[in-house]
């Protein structure tokens, strides 16, 4: 049963403050007091603890490092990629125009110079004003949120209580901010650092994202553009949303209006200038050589380690041996061919005629999609593979991919090892898939009877030598010419010059070239492959990369010098400083004079043999050769000048797809790729015309010029003895001069029947 409180005891209750607190606490003992208020400290502690383990240590405060992207250049200085997580490059508040940095203070911090990072007045009134309106307007200073983009302090999906240590967080790190750095320093960081939309982080790649242009060239509007962007990137981007971003510009110039930074006058003028940006498309990244960029990528990598740098975060400066223009006129002249060849090709195939092999290829296809890999059972993989096999667009696009003819194109200065273009596929655009340069080893077919040729010329037999040209069975091997022609004897050089298969089958089953010998001499001119020692690698059976084989070409133009092919020249950090240089590694592979006499020798494989096509396209002393694998399945021709090789593959991803018929010659398919991008090269680099230079020890007569189709018909070499050159002057026109190791020059007869010598 209750006590029964009287009324005076409850008037004295109330009335009574002491005796009231004395009533509520008179209970609690000291030691509780002392517990909770224990327990409030010690969370008080954990709490600002946990705020301050959030926070930039003094090294990050005095040495913020934003993540920068690592530039790519070219040769002769231009951009050619960028590798980044945040698409960032830095740029110096200096080289900014006036009126940027105006826009920015006038729009984000009119109080900027004022303040000591936070304004405590304009969080107030902003404060009050969300609460009274229902709005969301911010009351962040510049130096806020510098902090905050800078050593992201903000998280994904915050709730109340992270939104309210991050802000905590943000004032304290904006204060140590403003006692390390002066204001423009400030100023500088934040338009580096902040995000303006389309992967562009910094305003100088937003300026090369949206404009195409540097940010020391904005104009006054432009520049309005970009301070409205970082209100909201997406809501306000000029090129989905212009009005929005019209609008906005145009309240940002109105800011400077109002803070005395623009006149209205000249407000009223700017307002209505249209906003006009690169493209559609931009802030899609691309490179003008996405495969080498991806060579590249691949070097770098394994290079990280040694040096502790990221290639992603750290804005290094990578340059390369690329010559941008080149790259251009290999990615149009293969871009032009292969429209040509896929038509010709489309033409010619039928599938009907190779009902087995899309069996076979609709079946891998099904195999590597997600969709079946992904299949959780045997049943559900069953039935995802019966509706693709069945499904006519699945099948079309598996006939149109397989039957996609690709290309390996790659120059290389043979001088330096310098790669100055590489085109690694059909699709000019995406350099992650696969480099046809350097991720296919294919067969070279006749190509590689360069090779042979040279083994046997350096360990002494000459041009002039003569083999057979009659059918023969070694061992059951019993290789055939392409044109079904034989007859008798025939000179090395002729033979080289029309890729009589039966003339290079007999070299390597006798003492000539013998199997052995020639994968030594593979191997010391730059072929990494492995190579089979058997007589048929004659006739290009083992599988070599095409840049191992435009390189081992190069060994020739060379004077016999190998140089391993290189793709950087230096790389530097974000202030310049060097960090590794790259010297190429060169290696004697034959002599000067073998290199000398194969020049020479496949000069006429242009002059009159299998590459004479080069003729209808380019006009300058040029050496190389064809190659064409059985059934056509591969087509290729490697050249060179005095001062570029280059190589050409051209073919199908599935060995079983191939050309069916002539048109998958080397001659063809390959050879004006590599003529086109020579005559454009010369033409637009103006270019020295040069001769190949005889080695020591080698008498040369030259051949008329007229061959060359060079205009001058009588012409000799400076070291041409007197004797050949009165012969070449008199109405007497030898076709060609024989050359070898020796005093000796052999004349054989003028083709045209006029004389013989």
């Amino acid at each position: 049963m209750s006590k029964k409180i009287s009324d005076s005891e409850y008037k004295s209750y109330f009335m009574d403050k002491n005796k009231r607190k004395r009533k509520i606490f008179g209970n609690i003992p000291l030691k509780a007091k002392l517990i909770v208020l224990g327990v409030f400290l010690i969370l008080l502690i954990a709490f600002m603890a946990y705020i301050i383990s959030g926070l930039p240590s003094l090294e990050q405060l005095e040495n913020p490092k934003p993540e920068l992207a690592t530039k790519v250049y070219t040769v002769d200085g231009e951009l050619l990629g960028q590798f980044f997580i945040e698409n960032r490059i830095e740029t110096n508040i200096d080289s900014l125009p006036g009126y940027l940095i105006n826009a920015l203070i006038a729009t984000e911090d009119r109080k900027f110079y004022d303040h000591w990072g936070v304004d405590l007045t304009r969080f107030a009134k902003a404060m009050i004003k969300n609460v009274f309106t229902f709005s969301r307007e911010g009351a962040s200073t510049i130096t806020q949120q510098l902090a905050k983009n800078l050593y992201k302090l903000k998280g994904k999906d915050e709730n109340i209580f992270a939104a309210v240590v991050r802000k905590i967080r943000e004032w304290m790190t904006a204060i140590q901010i403003e006692q390390n750095y002066t204001k423009d320093e400030i100023l500088e960081s934040y338009l580096n650092v902040s995000y303006f939309g389309r992967s562009a982080y910094g305003i100088e790649s937003a300026a090369k994202v949206y404009l195409d242009k540097k940010a020391s060239e904005l104009t006054l509007p432009e520049a309005a553009v970009f301070i409205a962007l970082l209100k909201s990137p997406e809501y306000y981007d000029p090129i989905k949303k212009k009005e929005n971003s019209l609008r906005r510009r145009n309240l940002v110039m109105h800011n400077m209006v109002v803070n005395d930074m623009l006149s209205e006058e000249k407000y009223q003028k700017l307002k209505t200038v249209p906003i006009v940006t690169v493209s559609e498309k931009a802030g899609i990244i691309r490179s003008i050589a996405p495969h080498f960029m991806e060579y590249v990528r691949q070097q770098l990598e394994t290079h990280s380690e040694k040096y502790g740098y990221n290639l992603y975060r750290d804005g290094l400066n990578i340059y390369t041996t690329i010559d941008y223009r080149m790259q251009k006129y290999a990615n149009d002249a293969a871009a032009k061919h292969l429209t040509e060849y896929q038509a010709l090709f489309n033409k010619n195939w039928n599938w009907d005629e190779n009902k087995s092999l899309l069996i076979s290829l609709i079946d891998k296809a099904i195999r590597n999609s997600s969709l079946y890999r992904n299949a959780s059972t045997k049943e559900e993989k069953a039935q995802i593979y019966n509706t693709l096999k069945n499904r006519k667009s699945f099948v079309d696009s598996v006939k149109t991919v397989e039957t996609k003819v690709q290309v390996g194109f790659v120059i290389i200065e043979p001088s330096t090892g310098q790669i100055k273009a590489m085109v690694g596929g059909e699709n000019q655009r995406l350099g992650r898939g696969l480099n046809h340069v350097i991720g296919i080893r294919r067969q070279p077919g006749s190509a590689f009877k360069t090779i042979v040729y040279t083994a046997a010329i350096d360990n002494g037999y000459y041009p002039a030598y003569t083999i057979l040209n009659q059918k023969f069975d070694f061992n059951g091997w019993a290789p055939s010419n392409a044109d079904e022609e034989y007859g008798g004897y025939i000179t090395l050089r002729e033979a080289l010059a029309r890729s009589v298969n039966v003339v290079s089958g007999r070299m390597t089953i006798s003492e000539v070239a013998p199997p052995n010998k020639v994968v030594k001499y593979a191997k010391r001119m730059g072929i990494n492959s492995p190579l089979s020692p058997y007589p048929s690698l004659a006739l290009g059976t083992s599988e070599v990369t095409p840049l191992e084989l435009t390189a081992a070409f190069g060994t020739l133009a060379n004077n016999g010098v190998y140089v391993n092919p290189n793709a950087i020249l230096r790389i530097e950090d974000k202030n310049g400083i060097l960090i590794d240089q790259f010297i190429p590694e060169y290696s004697e592979a034959v002599s000067p004079q073998t290199a000398a006499i194969m020049t020479a020798m496949m000069q006429d494989v242009i002059l009159y043999g299998t590459g004479a096509g080069v003729g209808r396209y380019f006009h300058r002393p040029a050496a190389g050769k064809t190659g064409t694998t059985q059934d056509f399945a591969d087509a290729w021709f490697v050249g060179y000048t005095p001062q570029l090789v280059g190589g050409v593959w051209v073919g199908f991803d599935d060995h079983r797809v191939k050309f069916t018929d002539w048109y998958g010659q080397g001659a063809r398919a390959a050879l004006p790729i590599w003529a086109m991008f020579m005559e454009e090269t010369y033409k637009n680099l103006d270019l020295p015309l040069k001769y190949f230079t005889p080695a020591s020890g080698v008498d040369t007569v030259s051949f008329c010029l007229e061959s060359m189709n060079l205009g001058d018909p009588r012409i000799a070499t400076q070291n041409c003895p007197t004797i050949f050159r009165d012969i070449i002057n008199s109405k007497y026109m030898p076709r060609e001069c024989e050359i070898h190791q020796g005093s000796d020059i052999i004349i054989r007869e003028d083709k045209r029947g006029d004389a013989g010598w």
